[in-house]
């Protein structure tokens, strides 16, 4: 069984899994401090200083200052502004891993398209191109000895006709 264990981890697809959770979690503390301190501040400024995170409402029917200041009251709360704030860290966070998983799809596309050394063609082929080549190849000018001009007989002319 400690074999089979052994085998398990070291396979590449565990040890991938284990990099991208600790990664993972590493991420998750950027975001919500990119949630918590840029995002909802700017949100709030244009929502007239509502912050999302003291948003709730009491089950009990009454009022309270805050949030903090009803949960020290025993109040049941339904904390819908901590929701609002949770699908705010969800979109950020699917959003950054689709751009994320987009440029890496991208290079491997990149990668895929070079094309590849064409292939030799067989050798056949090879030996047919180079025969083609040199019959379409000039014949070279020999260098024989000149033949003796051959003197042609005049031409006869046609005999005049007796009349």
């Amino acid at each position: 069984m400690f074999k089979e264990f052994k085998e398990f981890i070291a396979k590449g697809n565990v040890m991938d899994m284990a990099v991208g959770i600790i990664i993972g979690a590493a991420f998750t503390t950027i975001v919500k401090s990119l949630v918590g301190d840029v995002l909802m501040p700017i949100i709030g400024y244009f929502t007239n200083g509502i912050d999302f995170s003291e948003l709730y409402i009491a089950l009990d029917g009454q009022t309270y200052e805050t949030l903090a200041a009803a949960q020290e009251a025993g109040a049941a709360v339904v904390s819908y502004g901590i929701f609002v704030n949770a699908v705010i860290n969800f979109l950020i966070v699917a959003m950054v891993v689709f751009i994320i998983v987009k440029n890496v799809n991208r290079l491997k596309r990149k990668e895929e398209e070079k094309p590849a050394a064409p292939k030799a063609p067989p050798a056949d082929v090879v030996l047919l191109t180079e025969i083609r080549d040199l019959l379409a190849k000039p014949a070279p000018a020999k260098a024989a000895a000149k033949k003796p001009a051959v003197k042609k007989a005049p031409a006869k002319k046609p005999a005049a006709k007796k009349k």
